[in-house]
């Protein structure tokens, strides 16, 4: 159905993807990454992502990125025509992604059970704010939201200053990630047992995973874990250092022996010989000591004398870079993490690179996203079998909407 040549582990395989905004798609752009084909339901309107982000030449960049590779379908989930096509859709697929709210589906008859009755081996992963049952699960679920509730918003910040949260949907990404994850570890029970299951990916839940070192240091020692800014406990020195040039390097030589090489590079090797750096126990017990004579060190000198001196030393540190210095960056073009993808408005357009690599079997861009519903018609006739007479007449209705100039 799909005239593109598909390669990468998961070719073969159809994703119908009918989540929205970010948590949804994203876990679709993975699939789709690795070779999947990937066919994507969105209103007439347009998804909600296509007015987040920035714009260029009436383009949404943000669509571009995160409905890379995928078949763009517009159907109207609302109405029982547009409720039907899906149906007729499902038994040529291997997996269903939703992020809607718990519930939703069920009402319109696309639930899990009402899709495993049509393909009694479909995969359906299911993303929500709170998970499909427990008693929050009706609540209506937003990333950030969700991230406060999992008490990674806690965690996030400096101690002095209300909780920050990352310039990014952190916890949608996070589910994203869980929920591709989710989804190729019911297709290996599936493909051993013939039989297929939902993935339950909330996004509290997702996030709060996170969490991991903090759980039992509460159950067993009461410890609330608190927001550090840059620093790290127990892990000294481990933080963001001033430069002279207005810069900020963050230096990690927690570890004696590297602390070694960092005093030997600051040209402070007397510090050995000091009970409260010798070691890194007397370090952790004399952090801002330790802190105030690397920041000394670093304000005197410039960002990439800094970094040059203890990239020779083999001291772990780095600079804080932003998109311009990774645009820069001969590192990130050499491992393929700019990619100039092919676009049919634009010509081109720069995005994030496939993680993780396949040595054997790696992830590819074939192209950005492109226009609302540019693949109705030929999904529609294609797969699901319409005739061209009714494929007029539900567009005619509104049930479906095919881009004018596929």
């Amino acid at each position: 159905m799909d005239a593109e040549t598909r390669n990468g582990p998961l070719a073969g395989y159809r994703v119908l993807e009918m989540g929205s905004t970010i948590a949804g798609p994203f876990c679709g752009r993975l699939l789709a990454d690795f070779g999947a084909e990937v066919i994507k339901v969105e209103p007439a309107e347009g998804d909600a992502v296509r007015l987040a982000g920035k714009r260029f030449k009436g383009k949404s960049l943000y669509a571009a990125s995160i409905f890379r590779n995928k078949t763009l379908i517009s159907v109207d989930l609302r109405r029982p025509r547009g409720q039907e096509v899906i149906k007729r859709l499902v038994p040529h697929c291997d997996i269903v992604v939703e992020n809607f709210r718990p519930g939703g589906l069920e009402k319109w008859g696309l639930g899990y059970s009402d899709l495993a009755r049509i393909k009694p081996d479909i995969i359906m992963v299911r993303i929500s704010g709170y998970g499909q049952s427990g008693p929050y699960s009706p609540r209506p679920g937003y990333g950030v939201i969700c991230e406060a509730v999992s008490g990674l918003r806690h965690l996030t910040g400096d101690p002095d200053r209300p909780p920050a949260r990352v310039a990014i949907a952190l916890t949608d990404y996070i589910t994203g990630v869980y929920a591709a994850f989710g989804a190729i570890l019911a297709l290996l029970h599936r493909n051993r047992t013939g039989v297929g299951q939902y993935v339950d990916a909330a996004l509290a839940e997702c996030a709060f995973s996170f969490l991991e070192p903090h759980v039992p240091a509460y159950d067993k020692l009461g410890v609330v874990a608190n927001r550090m800014g840059s620093a790290l406990a127990n892990s000294v020195p481990n933080n963001l250092y001033p430069t002279r040039d207005g810069r900020y390097i963050h230096i990690q030589a927690a570890q004696n022996p590297v602390f070694k090489r960092l005093a030997a590079a600051m040209g402070m090797p007397e510090l050995l010989e000091d009970e409260r750096f010798a070691t890194a126990l007397g370090r952790q017990q004399h952090p801002q000591e330790t802190d105030g004579i690397v920041e000394r060190w670093t304000s005197s000198h410039a960002l990439a004398e800094i970094e040059s001196k203890l990239k020779t030393a083999e001291v772990p540190a780095a600079g804080i870079n932003t998109l311009e210095d990774i645009f820069r960056d001969p590192h990130f073009r050499a491992r393929g993490m700019l990619v100039e993808a092919p676009d049919g408005e634009l010509g081109t357009v720069t995005l994030a690179g496939p993680v993780p690599k396949l040595s054997a079997t790696p992830a590819q861009i074939r192209r950005s996203g492109g226009s609302i519903g540019q693949d109705t018609r030929r999904v529609l006739t294609g797969l699901a079998g319409y005739a061209e007479t009714d494929l007029k007449q539900l567009e005619a209705q509104g049930i479906v909407y095919c881009d004018p100039k596929s």
